[in-house]
């Protein structure tokens, strides 16, 4: 969905939101998009005071966030209806999942220096490879300007003595730009146990920095560097056996999770024949240390992954054939990913593991007479691990520039390898690893359409989606407690619909809604645990006094999740978590053209909630900060 822009927004920011670059292997004007997707620019983060990346996702149609229990907690996102494993997540391009269990924790990912994130909905494998089996969500963080410089500071405290302090340089020449970012958040928490009262609190040191140099008028060098060191208390589920009376209940201990995370990427553009043959060559490279100390030990696991790529689009248009322009992109992909656990156990973890990957990737894209936008997208993966796969994904869209509707719809399949964790298992040594796994599949499509009214004041987007899981793992108990994970045999079915609405009440106040209705279930018919039924969110903003202050209210909704619980005596018993209702509202304003006041109240009504069965959330809480550029 595209939200209505001001008239006070500049040319260039006009045409950033316009573009979607996650949509396809070169960025793609968003109106010719097929596949379903959201864009969140930074501007909405700030006006919202949102201050983590997972709870903007909450906003977004089609996605559903659980976190364990405190900030900086295991926080996993999935997309319509799959697990977190399912959704590949970008930071600038480079893949940051952990090769460890396949997901991103985004319990670590601070909004501060975020400047638009890109939600694709759908299988995307074809263009992505492994881990795009639902969808892409891609984040963007802020880079220099040209020709001048800017810097940027935040500090705010509040409630659980929470302290968070930011800092943005932004600068560059005629022919290079450069940013530099680090954020520090803070907090003493909370218990997130029924039991006892040692709060678990927080600390998340982010450092970011990224460039661009136009070495001649056809050659550019891009480049990013990303560190995350951060120490999340947690508290541990009793898994005693013989049981306890707390079996299966969070209780409070000392533990705690250090960890981590290093990600970087470089790479060079070359454009030829006046810009119709771009090549892009670039390396990636990602690195995550984590060391957890609880009841049962120390655990830990080191994961790395080498990424290399070559790509070429050549781009053409044949006027007198159908008016049309066209595109065709060829793609290559090396890929190793190695895991090592750090305290092994038994035999099969004392070795460190590698597996190699190669991808190959045709796309094409086409536009005729300006209105009918179509995508194509194969992909070859050799493995050394699994089979090799082959998945393809298109894409449509048809726009009625006279009416304001747009058509679109896409249809694709994806795979997701079993992870290295599913593969060897990792300590505590309960969890056993099944090496004759074979990896997940999905195929899906969606239909929609997007209307925009009263010269663009309303924008809304209705789209239903049906997906197809086969050979879905999931874990299984064995005797003495211990778990192992399998294929499923059948397949996992998941359908719904997501509803976006964008629209400019006023000439100053401006909201955004969404809601999904999802209805995924397990091959045994039973539904997919920690993903609501029903969800949606509002987002209302207020500017008053010329601009120089803003008012908000952002509201989510979730409704009655399935969680997994094992205090019965017969394991993997199920609960249902209740509705809730979370409201946050917040202002600042503009003192001078320096410095801005901030504050806002999180969780206003009070909720007593959970997100996973045990796990306590924050209740109450109210923040004030400052902010200077210059």
């Amino acid at each position: 969905m595209t939200v209505p822009v001001t008239a006070q927004e500049s040319e260039a920011e006009i045409q950033l939101q316009e573009l979607v670059v996650s949509a396809g292997r070169t960025p793609v004007a968003a109106e010719k998009v097929g596949r379903a997707h959201t864009v969140l620019a930074g501007e909405e983060l700030e006006k919202s005071q949102t201050r983590y990346v997972a709870d903007a996702l909450r906003r977004v149609p089609g996605l559903a966030v659980s976190r364990t229990g405190s900030f900086g907690g295991l926080t996993q996102v999935r997309v319509r209806g799959a697990e977190g494993n399912h959704v590949l997540v970008l930071i600038d391009g480079v893949e940051v999942s952990a090769s460890s269990n396949g997901e991103f924790d985004f319990g670590s990912l601070q909004v501060a220096d975020i400047d638009r994130i890109e939600v694709l909905r759908g299988p995307q494998s074809a263009l992505y490879g492994s881990n795009a089996t639902a969808g892409v969500i891609q984040i963007f963080t802020k880079g220099g300007i040209r020709n001048g410089y800017k810097v940027t500071g935040r500090t705010e405290t509040g409630t659980d003595k929470t302290v968070l302090g930011n800092v943005l340089l932004q600068g560059g020449g005629q022919d290079f730009d450069v940013s530099l970012s680090g954020a520090v958040r803070r907090t003493d928490g909370f218990n997130i146990s029924d039991f006892g009262s040692e709060k678990d609190g927080d600390r998340n040191v982010t450092l970011n920095g990224k460039t661009r140099w136009d070495i001649t008028e056809k050659l550019q060098l891009d480049a990013n560097l990303r560190f995350v060191d951060r120490k999340s208390d947690t508290d541990d589920q009793d898994f005693a056996f013989p049981p306890t009376p707390t079996q299966g209940l969070v209780i409070d201990t000392p533990s705690s999770t250090k960890t981590q995370e290093l990600y970087g990427g470089a790479g060079l553009t070359w454009a030829l024949f006046d810009d119709r043959f771009v090549q892009n060559i670039r390396g990636e490279y990602t690195d995550v240390e984590r060391r957890g100390l609880t009841t049962n030990g120390r655990s830990g696991n080191d994961d790395d992954r080498v990424h290399l790529s070559y790509q070429g689009t050549f781009s053409f248009k044949t006027p007198d054939l159908l008016n049309s322009a066209h595109s065709l992109t060829g793609a290559v992909e090396w890929e190793r990913e190695t895991f090592r656990n750090a305290f092994p156990t038994n035999p099969s973890q004392t070795a460190k593991q590698e597996r190699d990957l190669q991808g190959y990737v045709a796309e094409y894209r086409g536009e005729f007479y300006d209105r009918v936008f179509l995508s194509g997208a194969v992909r070859f993966d050799q493995n050394d691990a699994f089979e090799d796969t082959v998945t393809y994904s298109t894409s449509a869209a048809y726009l009625f520039r006279e009416t304001g509707t747009r058509l679109h719809a896409s249809i694709g399949t994806g795979v997701t390898n079993p992870t290295f964790f599913e593969q060897f298992g990792f300590v505590p040594a309960r969890f056993v690893g099944n090496p004759g796994l074979s990896p997940e599949e999905n195929f899906g499509w969606d239909i929609g359409v997007e209307q925009r009214l009263f010269d663009g004041r309303v924008v809304f987007d209705v789209t239903y989606f049906n997906e197809r899981l086969k050979d879905e793992i999931q874990t299984q108990f064995l005797p003495g407690f211990a778990t192992t994970p399998v294929n499923l045999p059948g397949t996992s079915k998941r359908q719904g619909v997501e509803v976006s609405v964008g629209f400019e009440v006023l000439e100053d106040l401006f909201a955004k809604a969404s809601y999904t209705y999802l209805d995924a279930n397990e091959p045994s018919g039973l539904e997919e645990v920690r993903r609501p039924r029903h969800t949606a969110s509002l987002n209302l903003t207020y500017g008053f006094n010329e601009g120089r202050g803003n008012l908000f209210v952002d509201a989510v909704y979730n409704g009655r999740t399935q969680d997994l619980e094992f205090i019965s005596a017969t394991p993997q018993t199920r609960v249902t978590l209740d509705e809730y209702f979370l409201v946050n509202v917040g202002a600042d304003y503009q003192v001078t053209d320096n410095l801005q006041l901030f504050g806002r109240i999180e969780n206003l009504l009070d909720q007593d909630y959970e997100e996973i069965f045990s796990f306590n959330t924050p209740g109450i809480n109210a923040y004030a900060g400052l902010k200077v550029t210059f």
